[in-house]
């Protein structure tokens, strides 16, 4: 019998730790992630970006994250815990945050795909620049928190808020997804 996989997500602003999360958590339970489709997209095809764009790089995560599933199916040494750096809740608030607007086909992801957790990234580390990232102020990126929390209290997935510095980071995530792993 296959066990089924836990999967969670790690979501928040830019420059707030979510892959570095998601590595660190994938490292503790020996486990697989699954990275950021986005950064790769834009490295490659720049950042002047559309709505076109955005849904190609939907596309392109959800592609990321179902080969991860597959590999863990298909590998019953596999510990089937998954870690996922972004999902399409960053697509709808990127895409509504940006042109006011979402393509159905992200929605309709959101409706039909299944997580056993949200991590949400608080913008309480300092922003790093780097060539991708748009919005170093602490106002932008505390009302782009507020969106991702105010969706993650309106849905029934369990969700937990990742703040502070490490090592508390990254433990306070570990003890919430063992309680998740563990209770469900």
């Amino acid at each position: 019998m296959v066990k089924p996989i836990k999967k969670f997500v790690v979501i928040g602003p830019e420059s707030t730790g979510k892959s570095t999360l998601c590595e660190k958590l994938a490292s503790h339970f020996s486990a697989t992630y699954s990275k950021e489709y986005a950064r790769e997209y834009l490295l490659e095809h720049g950042m002047a970006y559309s709505t076109d764009d955005l849904l190609l790089i939907a596309k392109g995560q959800i592609e990321l994250e179902n080969k991860a599933i597959d590999i863990i199916k298909g590998d019953s040494a596999i510990n089937p815990i998954l870690f996922i750096d972004t999902d399409m809740y960053v697509m709808k608030v990127w895409s509504e945050f940006v042109f006011n607007t979402c393509h159905l086909w992200i929605l309709n992801q959101i409706v039909e795909r299944k997580y056993d957790g949200y991590l949400l990234c608080k913008p309480d580390l300092p922003w790093v620049k780097d060539e991708l990232r748009e919005y170093p102020d602490s106002e932008t990126r505390d009302t782009l928190y507020h969106y991702y929390k105010d969706i993650l209290i309106n849905q029934s997935v369990p969700w937990y808020e990742v703040s502070g510095l490490d090592p508390e980071r990254t433990q306070g995530a570990i003890e919430w997804v063992n309680e998740i792993i563990y209770t469900t």
